[in-house]
């Protein structure tokens, strides 16, 4: 099921997930989480963002769904921070930014690389469109404007628009 989460008040999806994870330290938090560390120390100490910083960072995480912020201890007080299921859904999204760095670098200078946990081989990733099975990254596969476009939307992707219709 699709998430109906406003992320932020902009029509462009690639705007909007920006604005989310566009910072690179928010790239790192969400990295952290999803190698299974979810303590505010073990962040900073990976990262190396002040406290302030971290911590407003964590609180917009949280703010915006993507973390839940829960209790692991009472006395004093600490929390931990964990994806919910629209911050997992974010895995993708790091996995291809880090094949993308990874494409344009030798096989010995890639300092972090993507295995199968089950044989220990690297593994290529890819955006496959999961209806037909075929790459989604080439230029047969372009961008229109959606059900819930404005009028600038719909008059950006006008000719792409015209380009699909002759293809169906």
């Amino acid at each position: 099921m699709v998430s109906k989460i406003r992320l932020e008040d902009r029509e462009c999806p690639l705007s909007a997930t920006m604005s989310i994870v566009g910072e690179w330290w928010t790239v790192l938090i969400l990295h952290d989480c999803f190698d299974g560390y979810t303590r505010f120390d073990d962040f900073q100490a990976n990262i190396g963002l002040s406290s302030s910083m971290l911590t407003s960072r964590l609180k917009t995480l949280v703010d915006r769904g993507i973390l839940d912020r829960r209790p692991y201890q009472e006395r004093p007080v600490r929390h931990e921070y964990v994806l919910t299921d629209l911050g997992r859904s974010l895995r993708p999204v790091l996995v291809a930014m880090a094949a993308w760095r990874n494409a344009q670098l030798g096989p010995d200078d890639r300092a972090m690389i993507l295995v199968d946990r089950r044989t220990g081989l690297e593994a290529e990733p890819m955006v496959v469109d999961a209806i037909t099975g075929e790459r989604a990254d080439g230029d047969d596969y372009v961008f229109a404007a959606g059900p819930a476009a404005g009028p600038i939307m719909r008059q950006r992707y006008e000719n792409n628009e015209r380009s699909t219709e002759t293809i169906a």
